[in-house]
């Protein structure tokens, strides 16, 4: 069991204990010296850590240190920019006879995978349309084994264990509810828009079986998921012969849902649900910050600077409901019971 957790860091707090390397890289500093930048993770967050004055031959060593090892660290809780960070002494990797629990350091949705599945399946499965029905469930089913344990970002909104499928699964339930009060929006267009608007991710991004990405593929890095969505959905419906109207409704859904240029999407929505696709992602997408920003805060103060909202430091109000998402965060729902 580890004895510190990042949401519960605090500043001055000295500690001794494992973490996940997220990150990591030698650099050299203004003062010409070299030192040790990495990014740590665990199962409630990531937090910043920097490790100064690297000799030579500590170097050589830490250069051995990969992304995805598990590592113990004395350090010193410290603040930089309103931000918390560990300020290292020494570091060393894992070894079995730490005998450590790998579902302590992988951050993942709050769902079981295989549930939030059956759930989009099943809406997909109970479309009246039978070419959005027969499309929606090709690519749930390709697709099926990454989905259990892909992540929805390299960083950012949704990097986790099973973060795309929970994207997905919020988004479907807000979709579902919000198609009874705009009656003028097809529900079917819009579950099939949520269940392909990302689902290109699984090639964009790189992740091993944990849901931990370090980074884009070429295509990703090159094309990006909004394109190669694009082209996907286009070779599946030709193959299928689908409505060509429908194909390229489907095919702006995705080119659309980032709204703007800078963000991905060169063409506004231009019809009802291609609209709110966009709106149901921003909505998750923010949603999902929010409550990861305030995971480590106490009630009655503020987060740290946000930057994925503007750099906006949220506030958690003192009666705030115990028994929230934030708390939640500590579960593991996944079977990774396995000793390292």
């Amino acid at each position: 069991m580890k004895d510190f957790y990042i949401k519960d860091l605090r500043k001055d707090t000295e500690l001794t204990d494992f973490f996940m390397v997220k990150s990591s890289a030698l650099r050299t500093g203004g003062n010409g010296k070299t030192f040790f930048d990495i990014t740590l993770g665990d199962m409630t967050g990531e937090v910043s850590a920097k490790k100064w004055d690297v000799s030579n031959d500590e170097a050589d060593i830490l250069a051995k240190i990969k992304d995805g090892d598990i590592v113990k660290v004395k350090a010193l809780v410290t603040e930089w920019n309103n931000t918390k960070q560990l300020r290292v002494a020494r570091i060393r990797l894992s070894v079995s006879s730490d005998d450590l629990d790998l579902a302590d350091y992988i951050k993942a949705a709050p769902e079981p995978s295989a549930e939030m599945y059956d759930y989009i399946y099943k809406q997909a499965e109970d479309m009246l349309d039978e070419d959005l029905r027969k499309l929606a469930l090709r690519l749930l089913t390709d697709n099926k084994e990454k989905l259990m344990y892909y992540p929805a970002a390299s960083k950012n909104h949704h990097a986790e264990f099973g973060g795309l499928l929970y994207h997905m699964k919020r988004m479907l339930m807000t979709g579902i509810c919000v198609c009874g009060i705009y009656t003028n929006l097809n529900r079917d267009l819009i579950i099939t828009g949520v269940i392909i608007h990302d689902m290109e991710k699984i090639n964009e991004i790189e992740s091993n079986e944990f849901g931990i990405s370090p980074g884009y593929s070429f295509e990703g890095k090159m094309l990006g998921h909004i394109v190669q969505g694009i082209k996907t959905i286009d070779r599946l419906t030709l193959e299928m012969n689908f409505p060509r109207e429908k194909a390229i409704m489907l095919e702006h859904m995705i080119l659309s849902h980032h709204y703007e240029p800078e963000f991905g999407s060169p063409k506004k929505p231009l019809f009802p649900e291609a609209e709110m696709l966009h709106y149901l992602d921003i909505i998750d997408a923010r949603m999902f910050d929010m409550e990861d920003a305030l995971t480590a805060v106490l009630p009655g103060e503020f987060s740290e600077r946000v930057f994925t909202l503007e750099n906006r430091q949220l506030y958690k109000p003192v009666d705030a409901d115990a028994d929230t998402n934030a708390e939640k965060q500590g579960q593991v729902t996944m079977d990774l019971s396995v000793e390292i």
